[in-house]
């Protein structure tokens, strides 16, 4: 396939809905969900909650996983995310139940919330309208809105900062906005010193790296504490917007597995790039595990690639990891020749599942 230019004018002209001024308004979109999050109102009170679940899949998840992954050490109750129509049986009256669609119509989170009522879960709903909307204002539940009328992977700012405010307001976090603040304005610099489309390729860090995964599959890794969130992230991104295929997994249950698989088949090898997502900060033996694991790798013919996130704060670093993907997958898009916001095979899928009720 030949390789398109990322010039700017050449972006233009394939990125016709705009994908890029929803990446460059990013910190801003951060900026906003911290002031929707700050002046939410939560009409429960406060209780002894002993676990924490979210209900959403694709874009609307993706957040939440945010909050699982940041919240790591720092959480107290167990957080987990539920990407299925039915909920699993320990959602109960003792559980803060997230129900995120950013449509308010899918399917699978509708089903979620249902269920939710029936067993007596505090229900927060985030969305920007839709049925959810509709729902939660009849059964007097919390419902929080966001702005509409974007490409849902592109909220991940409203679905982890606002619910990272909720639940500092029930005192199961703290120190929210402070970090945000720290974020942003790591996202800010950033985006106009490595990111910005005006940035030419040899000094643009995510237009660098696309060039690296054109017409190659890849495979991203990342440790499991914290950064897995972005593997999953860069993955799905790939996917959506450079209709690309790639597989992820994680340090150090890859080592144990998944290493031993990099044998065949070998002659496929060559035309693959392997995305490692570094920390600085991360367990001493997993970074050493990925040395290592980064070493064996290449004696196979692979190229490597290494992302290393900014700033000195947790959220800072993870946000910053997953703003760099978010833009290697739209550079990628370009040099595909593609426009990177249409999905049309999510879109015919919902069109036939609609047919078959």
């Amino acid at each position: 396939m030949k390789k398109t230019k990322l010039d700017l004018n050449t972006i233009k002209k394939l990125d016709k809905s705009d994908m890029l001024k929803l990446l460059m308004d990013f910190p801003g979109q951060c900026r906003a969900a911290l002031d929707i999050g700050k002046k939410a109102e939560l009409l429960f009170k406060n209780k002894d909650f002993k676990k924490i679940a979210f209900a959403g899949l694709g874009g609307s998840a993706i957040g939440a996983d945010l909050v699982k992954s940041y919240l790591y050490f720092e959480g107290a109750l167990p957080i987990t995310v539920i990407r299925e129509y039915d909920l699993p049986g320990y959602v109960d009256d003792s559980t803060l139940l997230f129900v995120s669609s950013y449509s308010g119509n899918t399917e699978e989170t509708l089903s979620a919330y249902a269920q939710s009522r029936e067993k007596g879960a505090t229900v927060i709903a985030v969305s920007s309208g839709g049925k959810l909307k509709e729902l939660a204002l009849k059964d007097k539940v919390t419902f929080i809105q966001i702005p509409a009328n974007q490409p849902p992977r592109t909220a991940l700012g409203y679905m982890s900062i606002i619910p990272l405010l909720a639940m500092e307001k029930l005192g199961l976090v703290k120190e929210v906005a402070s970090r945000v603040n720290l974020a942003i304005k790591v996202l800010e610099e950033l985006r106009d010193k490595s990111l910005d489309a005006r940035i030419a390729s040899q000094d643009n860090i995510a237009k660098t790296a696309a060039l690296e995964l054109f017409n190659r599959f890849t495979v991203i890794y990342s440790g499991s504490i914290y950064f897995d969130v972005c593997a999953v992230r860069l993955r799905g991104q790939l996917a959506e917007n450079s209709k690309a295929l790639a597989s992820s997994h994680v340090f150090p249950e890859m080592n144990h597995n998944e290493i031993v698989g990099w044998q065949n088949p070998a002659k496929l090898f060559r035309d693959f790039t392997v995305v490692l997502l570094r920390d600085t900060k991360m367990h001493p033996r997993v970074a050493k595990r990925m040395d290592i694991t980064g070493e064996i790798i290449r004696k196979g013919g692979v190229r490597l690639l290494e992302i290393w996130p900014r700033g000195e704060d947790l959220l800072s670093r993870i946000l910053s990891v997953i703003y760099i993907g978010d833009f290697i997958s739209f550079y990628l898009a370009i040099l595909y020749g593609i426009d990177p916001t249409p999905v049309e095979r999510v879109t015919y899928l919902k069109e036939r599942l609609s047919q078959a009720e």
